[in-house]
């Protein structure tokens, strides 16, 4: 046969071939909806949509303070011409006249309401705000936002694990956040197996459609782009609004068809799990991607008003310091409404954890791929609403899929896209189907009670499936489970339990970082932070708590335990802080020490009742105990100083980095910073966090201070005990700092083009100024104010980028100084030149201070009680020689290099060259090799003036945050009284002489992933106060001196108790909890 006549019988052949499977896919599709549809139990019908295309969403978000207009929260609902009264009264007596109440046309404007948007237009407008903020009726007064978003969706193959994006972000808050832009930081992509065609298959909810529950009776409100009435996917849509200022109801973008496809689609070809749930659509995005704070807030008043079910939110922004928007959330929630939002794709960075899905009350959803491995881009715990005081929460909630999973498109057919606002929807359509099969039509309250927010969260969690090898800050309570958590709410009896059930510090992976480093005395306390989920009702209080130390072979009384506890559990939930140190007399003890805290919780009775709702719940504690490490290998990390967004505008530390310029991850050893602390770890360091002031730690105890990316100021008494600390005492002090020049912070600034405002840096990316007040008036040392950018080489090891840091501008004649050939990024910045102007600067200096250690210096004594000393340990803990010795200083001008944040590539071995420096004196080769290294000794004549040292800049907002500052004063002079020390009280014990229990806990069953558990880490075998107390009062050491309390939580599911839910309004009892 010819050649030509061949590849003409292989075309036709191929073509046939081709019609024939579109003809079979296509018959093959209507069968299975022929099938669905006749099968005996189920309702669910066929649509037309074979087909799926395969997308990406890329999304880019900016926010905006819009000028002159401001949200005016009351602290009650009221109708508008009250409101108006109100606002009148407040703003006439103030001399204010040039102002108005901005109309706002939607459903809700029929209803009262507890806020209004007032545009304010006088030139000077803080008498007018200062009148309405005193107003006894009104909360709150916060400026109005708008949300910039741009949304792009990109052809993608279906077998690949695509490139996560941002979900969307609500930059809605109320500071001046004047930007949220997209990192897109994880662009690659690998091979996975095929992606299963339903994952309403994949999590089984077939089995519960075949037992007739398929959503039926249950109303899912979906805050997103709008959905068309039209779309042949959806049976169910009850009520579209619009809550934007265009006049359509449509959705011209197509995430929120999405979103509504997974809850809700009865497409054959990508299904949603509650088909037959009611659908309220809240269009609060408009087609040019732009939101406001003001329609959020109507949004959600109107589906309190609206009694939905399910309310589904695939947003969020790192501002959990937004008012406005949490107390909605609150109230929400407060009202029966379980909400369900996507935890963020920030990952894997651990600390980016996206507000609203932080809250307590919230179900905080994250993603996994299709192999039940932590997704790249889901965000990862721990919260940081508690630093610098106290230890962030446990969050994700749980996991699901959310890489490559199908939805409706924007007409017809489907698309598969990925990012934990795909995973958000899963959870929501899978508590949508739990609920309809405990709705009855009578709204009987035995049944009623079993899904509130509480109930729905406990079976969530209670259910889940452990992903082993996985944290718990990546995954929470594991993988969504959706047959047993029916199983579980069918049994449910209310009850209160706590999230996680146990304190295990000795189990890896999933207590990390607790499992990392053990116990031991003198060691600030060990803090885990834990959520009380209050099934008993919307509201309930801690009413007894004791500490059970196990005395026979459990070693409890080896351990002291300290917990606290929220005031008022408000709504569904609340916190427990437990303490964990070790007494004197286990100095040198090692073991395992066991015990428990149990708990009693009571909710008010419901109606018809008249007993008080009781749940008594017991938290197993286990914890390694180890002798007190020798001095040198103990490092204090200050968290103190760290300031981060929110609530300021502290800039990144890279420059560079234009698409994440907030610093906005804690700078914590277990956020940001967690690679560093798991290196120095494994290195044999024990590190422990320093949440208040330096006055507060016994130098004696520790080797090395280690100050990171400082932002804050320093108490004057700091400055003189550091002093002490180190020339006296022998403590070692390690300064990595950040960039920090005016002229460039102006430069930083963000220009809105909506409101005409300019947004400054309240500080650079580290407090320079404040640095050098705690280094130049003890030692002579002071960082300038040169931005330099580039990399340099030490000896063999990998190159080091300096990103954005800073240089060092004086130093002791008679100390060591390390120079490398950097660019002037601060003088390209100004200049807008892309010509590099490079030269040889100081960035590294290492000091042997002259000290006399042991000697008393005439010092002060840092306000009496203020100081922490321990004599005992003084005698014991084997650190006469390091006291014996006056301390060193390495001060060094960029931290990027061991900040997860922005990290190239990581420099932890300088980090220990660094720390050989401070514990022994002896100064590494890689840094005195002529070959590798410039090192000289700089004169002081040679240096600046102490005039020409950085200064403050004029205007900075940093006041408004700073722990140390006065706010009503700029200068550094004028400064908060020093705050008293933390003190931990232990519980008073009740031990139990009794054999430990078999079983002292049961975790949670673990997936069949693999047959044996690998640890990823190697472990090692030696605003308004009480708004703020509301949320991050848990795990607050100051407080832990109410010692006698205790409380607890296991995830029982026998409890025989009742339940209360409230379904008014509760304003009220809002207030109550700040009070």
């Amino acid at each position: 046969m010819k050649p030509h006549t061949c590849w003409l019988y292989v075309s036709l052949l191929l073509i046939l071939g081709i019609v024939i499977l579109s003809s079979h896919n296509q018959v093959n599709c209507l069968l299975q909806s022929n099938n669905l549809v006749n099968s005996k139990h189920n309702t669910i019908t066929k649509s037309p949509c074979c087909g799926s295309n395969p997308e990406q969403v890329k999304l880019h978000f900016a926010s905006r303070i819009i000028e002159n207009e401001y949200i005016v929260a009351f602290k009650g609902y009221y109708k508008p011409h009250t409101r108006e009264n109100y606002i009148k009264a407040a703003l006439n007596s103030s001399g204010i006249h040039k102002w108005k109440i901005l109309f706002r046309n939607n459903l809700a404007s029929n209803y009262p309401s507890d806020f209004d948007v007032v545009l304010l237009e006088e030139t000077d407008k803080h008498n007018g705000l200062d009148a309405l903020t005193d107003h006894p009726l009104i909360r709150r007064v916060t400026p109005q936002r708008l949300v910039q978003r741009s949304l792009k969706f990109i052809n993608a193959s279906e077998d690949v694990d695509f490139a996560e994006y941002k979900n969307f972000k609500r930059k809605i808050n109320n500071y001046n956040n004047q930007f949220w832009q997209s990192t897109n930081r994880h662009t690659s992509r690998r091979l996975l197996r095929a992606i299963p065609r339903q994952i309403t298959s994949i999590l089984q909810a077939d089995a519960l459609w075949g037992m007739g529950v398929t959503g039926n009776g249950v109303k899912v409100a979906i805050f997103d782009t709008g959905l068309a009435a039209s779309h042949p996917h959806f049976k169910k849509i009850k009520e579209r609004s619009n809550w934007t200022n265009e006049k359509t109801l449509e959705d011209g973008l197509g995430h929120g068809t999405f979103v509504a496809g997974v809850i809700a689609s009865s497409c054959i070809d990508c299904l949603g799990f509650a088909p037959d749930a009611e659908l309220h659509i809240f269009r609060v995005f408009t087609n040019s991607q732009v939101s406001y704070t003001s329609w959020f807030l109507d949004a959600f008043n109107y589906a309190i008003l609206t009694k939905v079910t399910v309310l589904n939110l695939s947003i969020g922004g790192p501002d959990f310091m937004d008012h406005p928007f949490v107390d909605k959330v609150w109230e929400l929630t407060a009202n029966g409404v379980i909400m369900v939002s996507a935890i963020g794709n920030d990952g894997p960075l651990y600390g980016t954890l996206n507000n609203p899905a932080d809250q307590m009350d919230v179900i905080g959803v994250g993603g996994i791929n299709w192999e039940d491995q932590i997704a790249r881009f889901s965000s990862r715990g721990m919260t940081t609403w508690e630093l610098p005081s106290g230890y962030g929460r446990v969050k994700p909630d749980l996991v699901t899929y959310g890489s490559g999973v199908r939805g409706s498109a924007l007409q017809t057919g489907c698309r598969t896209l990925s990012g934990t606002s795909v995973a958000s929807p899963v959870v929501a359509g899978a508590v949508a189907l739990l609920a309809s099969g405990f709705v009855q039509p009578d709204g009987s309250q035995p049944v009623k009670q079993r899904i509130t927010p509480a109930s729905m969260k406990q079976a969530l969690l209670g259910s889940a499936r452990r992903l082993p090898g996985v944290g718990m800050f990546e995954q929470g309570a594991g993988k969504l489970d959706l047959l047993r958590a029916f199983h579980f709410l069918r049994s449910y009896t209310p009850i209160a339990t706590l999230s996680p059930s146990y304190i295990d510090l000795t189990e890896c992976q999933y207590m990390w970082p607790y499992c990392t480093q053990a116990v031991y005395h003198s060691g600030m306390p060990t803090i885990v932070n834990i959520t009380i989920i209050n099934g008993l009702g919307v509201s309930g209080h801690v009413a007894d708590l004791v500490w059970h130390p196990y005395t026979g072979n459990g070693n409890g009384d080896r351990i002291d335990v300290s917990v606290t506890h929220s005031d008022v559990l408000w709504p569904w939930s609340g916190w427990l802080a437990v303490a964990i140190t070790v007494p004197s007399a286990a100095r040198d003890w090692q073991g395992i020490a066991l015990g428990h805290i149990s708990v009693t919780i009571e909710s008010p009775p419901s109606a018809g009742e008249e007993k008080v709702r009781q749940s008594k719940i017991e938290l197993p504690l286990k914890a390694k105990v180890i002798p007190t490490p020798p001095r040198h290998k103990r490092i204090l990390w200050d968290q103190y100083h760290n300031l981060r967004y929110p609530p300021g505008y502290f800039p990144r530390d890279d420059l560079r980095a234009k698409n994440d310029p907030l610093d906005w991850n804690g700078d914590h050893i277990h956020t940001n910073f967690k690679d560093m602390y798991q290196h120095l770890r494994n290195a044999g360091y024990y590190l422990e966090v320093l949440g208040a002031p330096f006055t507060c730690f016994n130098a004696r105890n520790y080797g090395t201070l280690l100050i990171v990316d400082t932002e804050e100021e320093f108490f004057p008494e700091e400055v003189a005990k550091l002093r002490k600390d180190v020339d006296e005492e022998g403590l070692s002090v390690v300064v990595f700092a950040d960039w920090y020049n005016v002229t460039v912070m102006r430069k930083v600034k963000f220009y809105d083009e909506n409101t005409r405002q300019w947004w400054i840096p309240d500080t650079g990316g580290a407090n320079v100024p404040a640095l050098n007040d705690l280094l130049y008036a003890n030692w002579g040392i002071a960082f300038g104010d040169q931005v330099r950018n580039g990399q340099f080489n030490l000896g063999q090891h990998p190159t080091v980028t300096f990103a954005s840091g800073t240089t060092i501008t004086r130093f002791p004649k008679d100390g060591v100084i390390l120079y490398a050939e950097l660019d002037d990024q601060g003088q390209e910045l100004l200049l807008e030149s892309e010509s590099k102007s490079t030269a040889a600067v100081p960035i590294l200096g290492m000091f042997q201070t002259n000290g006399h250690a042991g000697m008393k210096g005439n010092y002060p004594n840092n306000h009496g009680n203020n100081e922490i000393t321990d004599k005992e340990n003084v005698e014991k803990n084997n650190m006469k020689d390091q006291a014996n010795v006056p301390g060193r200083i390495v001060v060094y001008g960029d931290s990027t290099c061991i900040d997860d944040s922005h990290l190239q590539k990581p420099c932890f071995w300088m980090l220990d060259a660094i720390l050989e420096y401070t514990t022994t004196g002896h100064i590494a080769t890689v840094f005195t090799d002529d070959k590798q290294t410039k090192a000289k000794v700089l004169e002081k004549s040679s240096l600046l003036d102490s005039n020409e040292l950085p200064q403050r800049m004029e205007g900075s907002h940093l006041k408004r945050h700073s722990k140390v500052l006065l706010p009503e004063n700029t200068n550094a002079g004028h400064i908060r009284p020093l705050p008293p020390c933390p003190i931990v009280t232990p519980a008073n014990p009740r031990p139990l002489n009794e054999s430990v229990p078999i079983n002292l806990y049961k975790p949670q069953k673990l997936l069949s992933v693999g047959d044996q558990i690998i640890a990823i880490n190697p472990v090692l075998q030696d605003s308004s106060p009480l708004w703020l107390r509301r949320r991050v009062g848990g795990a607050n050491v100051p407080t832990l001196h109410h010692a006698e309390r205790i409380n607890i939580d296991d995830l029982k599911q026998s409890e025989q108790d009742d339940s209360i839910i409230f379904t008014k309004h509760l304003r009220d009892l809002g207030e109550n909890v700040y009070r």
